[in-house]
């Protein structure tokens, strides 16, 4: 997440609140959402009553 200078914040809400989600390979899905000047791609998991983030990226940059 330093890396890619998205903040934890910002992720929570792109998974909670995405704009558009889709399925992806391995039970994973995609959360997509704008966040301030930023199109996140977010690729989570779901294992029980926690969320695992996979990946994410700024589709802007």
């Amino acid at each position: 997440m330093k890396w890619r200078e998205v903040a934890e914040d910002e992720i929570k809400d792109a998974i909670l609140y995405p704009k558009d989600i889709e399925d992806s390979i391995k039970g994973r899905k995609n959360a997509f959402k704008h966040v301030g000047n930023k199109w996140l791609k977010v690729t989570f998991k779901q294992e029980d009553d926690r969320i695992i983030v996979i990946t994410v990226i700024d589709k802007d940059k």
